[in-house]
C-alpha cells in the first residue's frame, strides 16, 4: 500500500509551488519621534508607513498612519476615493459642511473622491488606521486650525 502512495504523491511534489513569497508586517511599528512624518499638513506627531505602492498591476497604495493624541491633518481632497480601517485608537473625521464624527478601533469610512476632509487623533486617544487610496494623489486645501480641532471635543 505504501509503494502505491508514494506512486500517487511523487508526482505531486514534482509541480509543488517553490516561489519564495514576499511578507510584510505593519505590527510594531517603531513609533519613536526621530522617525515620524515630516511636519508639513498636521498639527502634533505623525508617523506614515507605506504598507503597498500602487503599480500597474495593483492600482491602489496602503499606508498606515498613526496619530499620537491631540494630532490631526489639515483639510485635503483625494483625486480617487479613500478608504480608511481603523485598526486602533479613537479619532475624528469630518467632510466639509458636515459635523465631525468619532471614529474607532473596527470603524471603515469611505471617503468619495473630490470630497473635502480631515482626520485625526482624539484630544485622549492616538489613532492608527490603514488608508486605501488610489493613484490620483493627495490635494491639501486648507490648514485646519488648532481652535477648530479643539472646537471638534465638543461636537
Amino acid at each position: 500500500m505504501k509503494p502505491l502512495l508514494l506512486l500517487f504523491f511523487f508526482p505531486l511534489l514534482s509541480i509543488a509551488q517553490t516561489t519564495n513569497y514576499s511578507v510584510s508586517s505593519f505590527a510594531n511599528q517603531d513609533l519613536d519621534l526621530s522617525k515620524k512624518a515630516p511636519n508639513t499638513h498636521y498639527i502634533g506627531n505623525a508617523w506614515l508607513s507605506p504598507l503597498i505602492q500602487a503599480d500597474q498591476e495593483f492600482e491602489y497604495s496602503m499606508t498606515l498612519a498613526t496619530f499620537a493624541a491631540n494630532s490631526t491633518l489639515d483639510w485635503h481632497k483625494h483625486q480617487t476615493s479613500q478608504v480608511l480601517i481603523v485598526v486602533e485608537g479613537t479619532g475624528y473625521y469630518q467632510e466639509k459642511g458636515k459635523e465631525v464624527m468619532v471614529m474607532k478601533k473596527g470603524d471603515i469610512i469611505k471617503c468619495d473622491k473630490d470630497t473635502e476632509h480631515w482626520h485625526s487623533s482624539s484630544h485622549e486617544s492616538m489613532v492608527s488606521y490603514i488608508a486605501i487610496y488610489g493613484n490620483g494623489g493627495t490635494i491639501w486645501t486648507d490648514k485646519l486650525t488648532q481652535e477648530a480641532y479643539d472646537n471638534s471635543r465638543t461636537k
